[in-house]
């Protein structure tokens, strides 16, 4: 089927999509993207980051005409797996609404080229009327059960072999997580779920595809015209809700040998990545430290221009990802005693999380703070991780994951 895609400025709408509803979204205080309705999917092939090509020669055949700038005409949102030796997918929705901090919104309408006129109709009908007042209204679970897939005790003898092997020198960093099993009585809705996660992290990235809902506050990599931006994070301290305690920590983290060190690495790893890409890469001398909901972490902004030919976002993030945040270094190593370690399967969790255009433009974040809503929606999978190096106390970090969850599954009910 021939596709044409129609983008005209659009009304008000909620960035975020209304309960009930199955909708994709990726929303930043600088642009918010929602789609709902499918146009198509594009499937990649295992392993997907050798794949990436195939969504920018997608979205460049369908036609559009419309107005350009990031975001605008066809989009494809995705959360991608942390295994890059799995295949993935991508959707491009029928409709998307977008905007940006400026005031700008649109709304673009993807529809059958041979519908002519009417694609733009038939495109609002595939999204079923989807702000209509019939959406049915999802109801809170009142019983929430958790369990820990590795029992505490399991998982913080995994940190301890982790530690030992770090220091007898076979890797210098490795990223383990903690998968929570969750069950409730009622119904997850992700829409619902995306409210709550954006009412309380508004200056995260809020992302809602496939199932696979959250907030994260780290941004793996965005590509917007030639400037390409990446803000990781590395180093974390639990957060206590008084102001003067959490400065202190923030001072602590800060001062911290340590965390400077796991930190490092990232930033090092992130500016190495891309610096071929670019005519000028620059990293901020000193990281800052980010509130994220029961934690903070030490945060760098790296920011430049991209040379010629520009890469899709989608080049770049296949490159990245997984970066030392989320996996370790060096990273063949560190996966090798993750996977033994861990003994889970990831899914998306961790993996990039975001949104391309047929420009390239697009923005992902790396896929933390979130949960994956199961075929059976009163079921979910969640994970917690934390940076595991030299001297790194497995019940010190335990509790870094119980902090981290904590935000996670305050979401899923109003008890």
């Amino acid at each position: 089927m021939d596709l044409v895609a129609r983008t005209e400025p659009g009304q008000p709408v909620d960035e975020l999509p209304p309960p009930g509803r199955a909708h994709v979204a990726f929303c930043s205080p600088r642009r918010s993207l929602r789609g709902s309705g499918e146009a198509l999917r594009i499937d990649l092939p295992a392993p997907w980051p050798e794949h990436v090509d195939a969504v920018a020669d997608t979205l460049a055949g369908i036609v559009h005409d419309g107005s350009g700038g990031a975001g605008r005409g066809p989009v494809a949102f995705g959360a991608l797996p942390y295994d890059r030796d799995t295949p993935a997918s991508l959707v491009v929705p029928a409709v998307i609404h977008g905007r940006t901090a400026d005031g700008e919104r649109w709304t673009t309408r993807i529809g059958d080229a041979a519908a002519g006129s009417d694609a733009a109709t038939t495109s609002d009908v595939a999204a079923s009327s989807e702000d209509g007042d019939e959406a049915p209204t999802p109801t809170d679970p009142t019983s929430v059960t958790i369990s820990s897939v590795l029992s505490p005790r399991e998982w913080a003898a995994s940190v301890a072999t982790a530690v030992d092997r770090i220091g007898r020198g076979e890797l210098t960093k490795v990223v383990l997580a903690r998968e929570l099993s969750v069950r409730t009585d009622q119904a997850l809705d992700a829409a619902t779920l995306l409210r709550r996660f954006r009412a309380a992290s508004p200056a995260a990235f809020a992302y809602s595809v496939d199932g696979f809902v959250g907030a994260t506050p780290e941004l793996l990599v965005s590509r917007i015209g030639d400037v390409v931006r990446a803000h990781p994070m590395a180093g974390t301290l639990p957060r206590t809700g008084d102001p003067d305690a959490d400065s202190r920590r923030a001072g602590e983290l800060l001062g911290s040998t340590k965390n400077r060190w796991e930190h490092q690495i990232t930033i090092d790893a992130v500016h190495d990545t891309l610096l071929p890409w670019c005519s000028y890469l620059d990293a901020e001398p000193e990281p800052s430290v980010v509130a994220a909901g029961p934690v903070q972490h030490l945060a760098t902004l790296v920011e430049g221009r991209l040379g010629q030919p520009e890469p899709s976002v989608l080049e770049l993030v296949a490159a990245l990802h997984p970066t030392p945040a989320v996996g370790g270094w060096p990273r063949i190593e560190a996966l090798a005693v993750q996977a033994e370690l861990e003994r889970a399967d990831r899914g998306r969790y961790a993996g990039p999380v975001g949104w391309v255009d047929a420009e390239g433009n697009g923005v992902f974040g790396v896929g933390i703070r979130g949960v994956q809503i199961a075929e059976d929606p009163t079921s979910a999978r969640l994970f917690a991780g934390v940076g595991v190096v030299d001297g790194s106390d497995p019940w010190t970090e335990l509790e870094e994951t119980r902090s981290k969850a904590a935000a996670v599954l305050g979401a899923l009910t109003r008890i």
